[in-house]
């Protein structure tokens, strides 16, 4: 059996005139922590939209699990259990804690109770018992940053697509949550795929990583040959290797 949980084959998505992506593949495999990297601009979170059915490229197929989600909506794509968090944290800022992650447990049971139950388990989990019975819009970014996470968790996710959860943190909480981010496949959880510019972290969390730059996959690899690939620099640098050296 495969251990290929996603597969994004040769996608291509324009937007009037701009190619966001231009023939994007690339495979996450089950029990790795994947980062995608790239300036800005590059395409990435387009790309996490593509995954979680938010937008239909022009070209190209998505595989999950084997089957391919192209043209599923987004709620298909989460029940199937692809779940994710967003660039701007949108928690539900009247309810508290724990009732924002129960709502998400309500996409998988009736109960009420049993929702609640499952929440305050995801709650603690993420470092969050504490605030349980807060109003969301009391937190601080990087416990929203958590909630956010605890949402998604929420939905019992085989693959989880993290879009930039570092960002806005000071240097100690990145390194708390590159901590927790490793520590996501204590859930069960098949896969880990992340969007950050954090690079000292990158590196440190990361199996495999692929550069996006204008909407083109530019490198692929461990993090060790990322960091000494030429273009990955240049990408970064915008100069060529030496000029930037």
């Amino acid at each position: 059996m495969s251990d290929d949980l996603l597969v994004v084959d040769d996608v291509t998505i324009a937007f009037g005139g701009v190619v966001a992506l231009h023939g994007v593949s690339l495979t996450v495999r089950t029990g790795e922590v994947f980062c995608l990297i790239g300036p800005n601009g590059a395409g990435k979170t387009t790309l996490f939209n593509v995954i979680s059915g938010l937008l239909r490229p022009s070209a190209g197929d998505v595989r999950f699990c084997g089957d391919s989600i192209l043209g599923w909506p987004p709620h298909r794509i989460a029940r199937a259990g692809i779940a994710r968090t967003y660039q701007i944290v949108r928690p539900f800022s009247a309810l508290s804690v724990l009732d924002n992650v129960a709502v998400g447990a309500l996409a998988f049971t009736s109960s009420k109770r049993e929702a609640r139950l499952q929440a305050r388990e995801i709650v603690e989990f993420v470092g969050l018992g504490a605030q349980a019975s807060r109003r969301a819009s009391t937190l601080t970014l990087t416990q929203r940053k958590r909630l956010e996470v605890a949402r998604a968790l929420a939905l019992r996710p085989k693959l989880l697509l993290l879009d930039e959860v570092m960002a806005g943190l000071t240097p100690t909480e990145m390194d708390a949550m590159a901590e927790f981010i490793l520590e996501l496949g204590a859930r069960g959880i098949g896969a880990v795929c992340g969007v950050e510019h954090v690079m000292r972290l990158v590196m440190r969390i990361s199996h495999r990583i692929v550069v996006l730059d204008a909407g083109r996959c530019i490198a692929e690899g461990d993090p060790k040959s990322i960091q000494a690939d030429a273009r990955v620099i240049e990408a970064y640098l915008g100069a060529p290797v030496r000029e930037a050296l």
